[in-house]
């Protein structure tokens, strides 16, 4: 395996970088075992097999698994609290749940062994972006039922770092805190670490300047241009983590120092890629809609998740050694996809844009209204603070780049410095005022 730093430290180096063979029939191995434990604990995949014409001992090999039948998010509600549950609720040991805005939460449990398994992973792949044991870990991600804050901690403690459980919001004191702690690693998502960026440039504290080394930024798609700017104002390296409640949280695949993709640990999680409209499997390299299904998870397994993110996989060897497969950074997900005036538009092309144009600030949301019968899309920004120039001009250049690298038409609103709403966690990029 080669070293990406004299000093690298691996932390499962025997399952990161099993022969490729072996990874794959160990898949096969745990799936059979997940599709059985699932058909023979958990009612809703009893019958969604049986209503498939399908059972677990039909599967030979991995391409079988194509057979059997997707999980929604509305199986999970529909399921709620517990009945997605494969073990008695008395071995449950802990309880996460998404917020739950847009109909009943979904509720995922965990048992000892889920909580030991997840700990593992995020540590692998704190490793894997360059934490090391002793490293100050700074956590804005939120605790509570949100997966992200106690995932990130386990897995921390589990690599043996010296944790700061900030969660989010009060981000003056998350400023003070990093600054006087001499944080390495912050996790939080993107645009809050670019909130934290600008609260401590306006106080004059220059967190570049200090010894913060990593960024692992997560829970919502965030461009290469994105990076770029975190890496500048915060003066680290931005990593990429990935995950999701619904098969674990934070830790299914995370960035290694080379960025050419997230290592995804297919030791306990499968992944493909399938055609969004027709959900048929698609090789490696074509861009898709990632499924995952669940290997080792004990109280909730998931059998072939769509998870509606649109990017692409390969198994090509990476230069650190690791033969998990990657996941080519997530360009958006397809139930955020917009389509305004018959082109079709994500969240993070227009971020893209906007990233790279002189005098904008990386903040902008983006507000759809219907006029008649005709969708509209609105692109709040604003003007970095020290811009001098003229605003109904910088609004005309911005229409422009999206017009022409896009094919949308817009119309571009520049605001003043901070009226834009900032994020304590998840931004919220996308307004839809039409009438449902």
């Amino acid at each position: 395996m080669s070293d990406t730093g004299a000093d690298n430290y691996y932390y499962d180096p025997e399952a990161e970088c099993m022969p490729r063979g072996q990874l794959l029939q160990l898949q096969l191995t745990r799936l059979k075992k997940i599709l059985q434990h699932a058909y023979d604990n958990v009612p809703h995949y009893r019958a969604a097999f049986d209503k498939q014409g399908v059972k677990p001992n039909e599967l030979q090999s991995l391409e079988d698994l194509a057979k059997f039948p997707f999980t929604i998010k509305n199986d999970l509600r529909d399921a709620y609290p517990f009945n997605m549950f494969a073990v008695p609720r008395e071995q449950i040991s802990r309880l996460h749940a998404s917020s739950g805005t847009t109909g009943k939460p979904t509720v995922v449990g965990y048992t000892e062994g889920d909580i030991n398994n997840w700990a593992d992973l995020m540590a692998r792949s704190i490793s894997c972006a360059g934490g090391r044991p002793g490293d100050i870990v700074h956590n804005a991600f939120g605790y509570g039922l949100f997966t992200g804050g106690l995932g990130a901690h386990y897995g921390a403690e589990r690599l043996k770092c010296t944790v700061t459980p900030m969660s989010g919001g009060n981000t003056e004191k998350q400023i003070a805190v990093m600054s006087d702690f001499g944080s390495h690693v912050l996790f939080s998502t993107p645009s809050y670490a670019l909130n934290i960026a600008e609260v401590a440039r306006s106080e004059g504290v220059d967190l570049a300047a200090g010894p913060l080394r990593i960024g692992l930024f997560g829970a919502e798609p965030w461009s290469d241009e994105m990076r770029v700017e975190l890496e500048k104002q915060l003066g680290l390296k931005a990593m990429d983590i990935y995950g999701l409640s619904e098969i674990m949280g934070p830790g299914v695949a995370c960035e290694c120092p080379e960025q050419n993709g997230l290592h995804g640990w297919e030791d306990h999680f499968l992944f493909e890629i399938v055609d969004p409209e027709t959900l048929q499997p698609l090789p490696y390299g074509e861009v898709g809609e990632l499924v995952i299904t669940t290997l080792t998870k004990e109280a909730l397994p998931i059998i072939r998740y769509r998870t509606h993110d649109i990017t692409r996989l390969t198994d090509e060897p990476c230069v650190c050694g690791r033969s998990h497969a990657r996941i080519l950074r997530v360009a958006g997900r397809n139930d955020d996809m917009m389509i305004i005036r018959g082109v079709n538009v994500y969240p993070s092309q227009i971020e893209s844009v906007l990233v790279g144009i002189k005098g904008v600030a990386p903040h902008y949301q983006l507000v759809i209204k219907r006029e008649g019968v005709l969708d509209t899309l609105l692109v709040d920004i604003e003007a970095e603070p020290d811009f001098s120039g003229d605003r109904t001009a910088l609004g005309a250049e911005v229409k422009h780049h999206i017009k022409s690298l896009i094919g949308v038409t817009c119309t571009v609103n520049v605001l003043g410095t901070g009226e834009v709403p900032r994020s304590q966690g998840k931004a919220v990029r996308v307004k839809d005022l039409r009438k449902k």
